[in-house]
């Protein structure tokens, strides 16, 4: 279950997904598989290829993008969630969700 961001944000984050852009979104979420992680954030793009070498670039495996609902995306958590977005200068979705 995601909470912490409005619909205009997600709108936002699939519109430049569907163009190829790497987009980062962070929400607050729960899940019990995940435990100790309050938050994710999902890093799409609709260009795979795209994605597959940012992810690369951050020592991420192929296998790990999630296709689901036509939004291909990385979902990050915990300390390399912090460190990506760190690295990638995402600082007001670090600051906004107390990374």
């Amino acid at each position: 279950m995601a909470f912490g961001i409005n619909r205009a944000e997600l709108k936002q984050w699939k519109a430049k997904v569907r163009n190829g852009q790497i987009a980062f979104l962070t929400h607050y979420w729960l899940d019990d598989r995940f435990p100790g992680c309050n938050t994710v954030t999902k890093v799409g793009c609709n260009d795979v290829e795209r994605l597959k070498a940012w992810g690369r670039q951050h020592g991420l495996r192929e296998e790990w993008i999630d296709y689901k609902a036509s939004y291909p995306h990385y979902d990050l958590f915990g300390e390399q969630q912090r460190k990506i977005l760190e690295r990638e200068g995402v600082r007001e979705q670090i600051e906004r969700f107390n990374l």
